[in-house]
């Protein structure tokens, strides 16, 4: 990896996720502001790092989000509400585009619930809501944040560059198919406008962490660990519901990191060598009836051409207290580098903000930093008229190198498998 992207990525989160303990040893990073108490002490040096990254002004990027969701459930709705309370200072959340909840989902309990806020978000930020992309209108450099459904954003990539949006950032993975990211680039390349892909471990500390040290440690392998928390007995719908695969779903994260930081892409790959007693493959039969052959888990690791190791172990039922991530530094056949998300502070930090707000969505509190680095540093990008994207930040580029690596390595580890039995 680039020593100048990992040192970007290592400053910004300082000032976003470290900023309240200047004392705190480098492992204690990453803390989620997410009680308010902590918002407020905290808000003032996480922004000045920030501003002071930007290079600007009092100038920001607008961002049309389109695709909200249910206050407190919805993606859409998490990014909202972190440029509203002004935890990205590039940021203002100009418009909010919601064709369901102010559509014919209008008058559903959500959707009651969801004009209630935006009538409170209207009045104390003169946000504009509105059921259409016809009904927006755009002044100066313009980043449209997608967060609705994944098979919608072909379409929503094109209407908003035809409105003149600037930029675009886009919510993982992108598109169903490897064949539409594709045709999404080709056009996007053609009106000039960059697109940014919401990956956001791409941006959280323990895989910074992991990659500085690697770095230091010519000739040494790194190992992503990522654990779901799914018993044996939800395996049958979680096979059902993410019917892509695991690769293309749980595993995307890691795939993206690999192109990012790596430069992993089918086309670099000089062999998969498969961990046969780690991985399992299921056919397993879901509420509809139908059946779905998925892995639970899977491991393997990576050569590349250039001589570089990765190997990567996933697992759906891999925890029993809500889900992990581990990124592992080995030389020598030891490992002499690990870290992990969450740590047992941001644990801590994360059941008293649930406690304290029982509706939110977990994984908003646990990914809060991660989120306000990503947009922190596109909006800063679009604003300042940079070429390309902001360095550690995923493209369409690295979606699509994801996707096509989760493509090829599917059926190579199921035919590793079947020969293993």
């Amino acid at each position: 990896p680039e020593p100048s992207a990992i040192t970007m990525l290592s400053v910004l989160i300082l000032g976003a996720a470290g900023a309240h303990d200047r004392s705190a040893p480098p492992s204690s990073l990453a803390r989620s502001r997410v009680l308010q108490h902590q918002q407020q002490s905290t808000r003032g040096d996480a922004l000045a790092t920030v501003q002071c990254l930007r290079g600007g002004g009092g100038d920001k990027c607008d961002v049309i989000l389109v695709g909200c969701g249910v206050p407190k459930r919805g993606m859409g709705w998490y990014h909202a509400k972190q440029m509203l309370d002004g935890d990205v200072p590039s940021a203002t959340l100009t418009t909010v585009v919601e064709p369901w909840f102010l559509g014919q989902g209008k008058d559903s309990p959500p959707g009651q619930t969801f004009g209630v806020w935006a009538e409170e978000m209207s009045k104390a930020h003169g946000t504009k809501f509105c059921a259409s992309l016809d009904e927006v209108s755009i002044n100066g450099p313009t980043m449209a944040l997608i967060s609705g459904r994944t098979a919608d954003n072909p379409r929503l990539l094109k209407e908003v560059i035809e409105k003149g949006c600037t930029a675009v950032y886009l919510e993982k993975p992108g598109a169903p198919t490897v064949k539409e990211l594709e045709e999404m680039r080709a056009y996007a390349n053609s009106k000039g406008v960059p697109v940014f892909m919401g990956y956001n471990k791409n941006v959280t500390p323990y895989v910074r962490k992991a990659l500085e040290e690697a770095k230091k440690r010519p000739g040494s392998t790194t190992t992503y660990i990522h654990n779901n928390a799914y018993t044996e007995a939800e395996l049958p719908e979680c096979f059902e519901r993410n019917a892509e695969g695991l690769l293309k779903n749980m595993a995307i994260h890691e795939l993206a990191l690999l192109a990012t930081y790596w430069g992993v892409t089918v086309d670099t790959i000089e062999s998969v060598t498969p961990d046969a007693d780690f991985s399992r493959c299921l056919t397993l039969k879901g509420p509809s009836g139908e059946t779905f052959t998925d892995f639970s888990k899977a491991g393997f690791t990576i050569a590349t051409k250039e001589g570089q190791q990765i190997t990567l172990l996933i697992d759906r039922c891999g925890s029993d207290a809500g889900g992990n991530s581990v990124a592992i530094v080995s030389q020598d056949g030891g490992e002499v580098f690990r870290s992990e998300t969450p740590d047992e502070e941001l644990i801590q930090t994360v059941e008293a903000a649930a406690k304290a707000d029982p509706d939110m969505m977990p994984y908003f509190f646990l990914q809060s930093d991660d989120y306000q680095v990503l947009k922190e540093l596109t909006t800063s990008h679009v604003l300042q008229g940079k070429p390309g994207a902001p360095e550690g930040i995923a493209t369409l580029d690295v979606a699509i190198d994801a996707l096509k690596l989760a493509e090829y390595l599917t059926p190579t580890l199921q035919e590793a498998l079947a020969v293993a039995k």
